[in-house]
């Protein structure tokens, strides 16, 4: 989405307050929103707090840029849990693939309000948790990556069985009777590609699949 006029003449100021906001929508659902910095924002019917009393507070966000050929787009947050409780519910595999969002918004320097509208600048899913403790800290490192992942998914769990056929869609039996096929696909692999099987000079050239002969 384009920015807002109002966000755009903040940016062209030679000093502005600029923030950063994170949303995690953990299984329940529960939101953790924080902020890069002390105090309470407000902005969309969301709340972002510097320190939120279960889950800590954010201790960082890496860059990210704009995925190249097979890869998309990511990032990590670095959180500090303030117990092992928020470091497990945070870390837990049921937590994987829960929605992230990050916007960057401005606030006016006068009443200390949001300016309309803070620019949301990703969003994707939770993937891989790295939790390191040392003596008195705890941090959660958590890549996530851009929703357009899922396009690079492969079909390797894909089989041409009427189990998996009906696990995508209950109650079709398409394949459930076949016992035969006459010309099988070529499944999980590229097709073969036709070769030259035979020339002579009394008969055209043969096409087909085999050796040459």
């Amino acid at each position: 989405m384009p920015l807002t006029p109002a966000f755009t003449a903040e940016l062209a100021k030679p000093a502005l307050i600029l923030f950063g906001a994170v949303e995690i929508v953990l299984p329940g659902p529960t939101y953790v929103r924080l902020l890069d910095g002390a105090g309470t924002v407000t902005f969309g019917g969301r709340t972002f707090v510097g320190q939120d009393a279960t889950f800590g507070v954010l201790g960082g966000v890496s860059d990210f840029t704009d995925g190249l050929d097979d890869q998309a787009p990511s990032l990590t947050l670095t959180l500090l849990p303030p117990d092992n409780s928020a470091m497990a519910t945070l870390a837990a595999a049921t937590a994987q693939g829960s929605p992230v969002s990050l916007w960057v918004g401005a606030l006016d320097a006068v009443t200390g309000q949001v300016i309309a509208d803070p620019d949301l600048v990703f969003v994707g899913e939770t993937d891989v948790p790295t939790q390191k403790v040392s003596e008195g800290q705890r941090e959660l490192d958590l890549t996530v990556i851009s929703f357009f992942d899922r396009f690079l998914e492969t079909d390797e769990g894909e089989r041409l069985n009427t189990g998996f056929h009906q696990s995508i869609w209950p109650g079709e039996k398409g394949l459930e009777f076949v016992s035969f096929v006459r010309d099988p696909p070529v499944w999980g692999a590229e097709a073969p590609k036709a070769v030259l099987v035979g020339v002579n000079a009394s008969s055209p050239a043969r096409v087909g699949r085999g050796d040459l002969s």
